[in-house]
């Protein structure tokens, strides 16, 4: 018998998932270059030189989150109607 419900357990356990990369974070540093970033790909800072660079830090995040989208559309395209 189908369960339309089924894919909530999925859902919830996505959603854990997302919660705890979220809650990650590393921070590298190179040449004078010093980036944080949460495990969900999300960058927090960029120093340079001991400066922040909040302009980079969201223009990163844009170009993340674009290639999240297209990732998403082509996995979408790719696995569906089979």
């Amino acid at each position: 018998m189908f369960n339309p419900l089924k894919g909530l357990g999925d859902l919830q356990k996505l959603q854990q998932i997302q919660k705890a990369l979220k809650a990650q974070s590393v921070t590298v540093e190179k040449n004078g270059v010093t980036i944080q970033m949460r495990g969900d790909q999300k960058i927090e800072k960029v120093l340079i030189d001991g400066e922040p660079f909040d302009r980079i830090v969201d223009a990163i995040n844009e170009a993340v989150k674009k290639t999240q989208e297209h990732a998403a559309q082509t996995l979408m395209s790719m696995g569906g109607d089979e």
